[in-house]
């Protein structure tokens, strides 16, 4: 079927009926009878394709008419693979995450993000563990302020039956892979720092400013969040 539609774009040899054409090839152009432009297609073994029809005169190509749609079917392609797609990536966590498990899925969303995808965040309460609902409330402001340098929050934590979520979209549109390299250096960087960064993160939320500053949060799981008794 897209096949026939693409055919059906395309007017080629005698369906062209206008008077006069005008060839391109190589850079070059030349204005001349249909007839004489088709009986250059038939002398070179190959179609005369018309490429731009509302032009004065219409512009065509002589060309073998299936390379010609192998062509425009491949561009197509390539554009399409070219457009940025966004993804939606979940991030899943338990309402007592260990800290190892939390920085396995930081640093999985810290990728999802750079790559140019949006990551939803959520807690899953199962049975009993609904009542720690504001523990899974300051996990996600947590995660929300440690992807401040690569996230803007597009939905703060809000309970949804079972589900808490917390919806990230990246600050960039997307960037180039980092080598493997570079990939490995930092994670050794991150590991010698983790013992320090796990001693300080109920520090991580600045008072008075940063992402949280004016977050809508319950004042208990803010409280939380900054270490405070």
């Amino acid at each position: 079927m897209k096949n026939d539609k693409m055919k059906n774009q395309y007017r080629v040899n005698e369906q062209i009926r206008v008077r006069e054409v005008r060839i391109v090839s190589d850079g070059e152009s030349t204005v001349m009878p249909t007839r004489h432009a088709l009986d250059m297609a038939r002398e070179q073994g190959v179609d005369l394709v018309e490429i731009s029809p509302n032009a004065q005169p219409p512009v065509c190509r002589l060309i073998d008419y299936s390379k010609f749609l192998y062509q425009q079917k491949k561009h197509a392609k390539e554009m399409k693979a070219k457009q940025a797609k966004v993804e939606v990536k979940e991030i899943r966590f338990g309402p007592q995450t260990d800290e190892h498990d939390y920085n396995f899925k930081l640093k999985h969303a810290q990728e999802f993000l750079n790559e140019g995808n949006k990551v939803r965040a959520y807690v899953f309460f199962r049975g009993r563990s609904i009542l720690f609902k504001e523990q899974g409330e300051v996990l996600l402001l947590r995660f929300a302020n440690d992807l401040e340098e690569y996230a803007k929050v597009e939905q703060l934590p809000k309970l949804d039956g079972k589900k808490m979520f917390l919806y990230l979209a990246p600050k960039k549109a997307g960037v180039v892979k980092k080598s493997q390299q570079k990939v490995d250096r930092e994670k050794r960087e991150a590991e010698a720092r983790a013992p320090k960064e796990n001693v300080e993160a109920a520090d991580a939320v600045p008072a008075n400013g940063g992402l949280l500053a004016n977050a809508k949060v319950s004042p208990e799981a803010l409280k939380a969040l900054k270490g405070e008794e």
